[in-house]
């Protein structure tokens, strides 16, 4: 038993992520759940079970979504816990970062559940809750293509590219530095991808092909070199789209 153990500890990487990944497809089975759920009730089925059902769609996402793009900031931290405190076991500051960062993004889940809510009562939206106002639609892509572009967005991208960049002289040991540490990062994050999120709401924030290319983005440009300025690209990219389809709306 003990050198099974022992085995788990040398290969404390690749359990990491194969751990990440077990609990990214139970969130994406049960955001599958909740939005099948969502499709046979309302809000004339109660206030709160409905808002329940949009409140565990919404965490359940951003669990599957975010947490495989938090794999090599929690691994970096765990690395340097092992270097500066090897006398600590490093699943308990693991689990508290990856807690941190967790309760970043649910208060993000929180607050998209309120926006998700409001728009339906006010905007029409389809059976997968994609806003059916182009005009709306074009808003949203020309927002978030604009922050694409922005230095605040060039900024957050670099301290999730860069764990290291809020790592030196903030360093401390313990669970607790760990959560905070966490939650540091899970800001950085959300700073960096909380806008594109919007664009949910113009795909389908049920539409399972379109939260799968948006995680695949998103894990692709925290990945991808800065030099290969991806998100300026996307930036564009988004911009242009909006411009279309605002040409299409005042030629209709």
């Amino acid at each position: 038993m003990g050198s099974f153990f022992a085995s788990l500890f040398h290969y404390r990487r690749l359990v990491t992520i194969a751990s990440l990944a077990v609990v990214v497809a139970l969130c994406a089975s049960l955001m599958q759940w909740s939005g099948d759920r969502l499709m046979m009730i309302d809000l004339t089925s109660g206030a709160v079970l409905y808002a329940a059902f949009v409140f565990l769609m919404w965490w359940t996402m951003m669990m599957a979504m975010m947490l495989p793009t938090a794999v090599p900031a929690l691994l970096t931290d765990a690395a340097i816990v092992r270097k500066f405190s090897p006398a600590k076991d490093p699943a308990w500051t693991q689990a508290a970062f990856a807690a941190g960062y967790v309760a970043v993004w649910s208060a993000f889940a929180l607050a998209a559940t309120l926006v998700n809510i409001l728009l339906g009562t006010v905007i029409q939206m389809t059976p997968m809750m994609a806003i059916t106002s182009q005009l709306v639609g074009v808003a949203l892509l020309a927002i978030a293509g604009l922050y694409q572009l922005t230095p605040a967005k060039q900024a957050c991208l670099t301290k999730c590219q860069s764990p290291f960049a809020f790592i030196p002289g903030q360093w401390r040991p313990g669970a607790a530095a760990a959560f905070e540490r966490g939650l540091r990062h899970g800001l950085y994050c959300t700073g960096c991808c909380g806008m594109l999120m919007l664009l949910l709401f113009y795909g389908g924030v049920m539409e399972a092909n379109w939260i799968g290319g948006l995680a695949l983005y998103v894990l692709a440009e925290k990945l991808i070199p800065a030099q290969w300025r991806l998100s300026q690209f996307t930036g564009v990219l988004l911009l242009i789209w909006s411009a279309v389809l605002a040409v299409s709306l005042l030629r209709a």
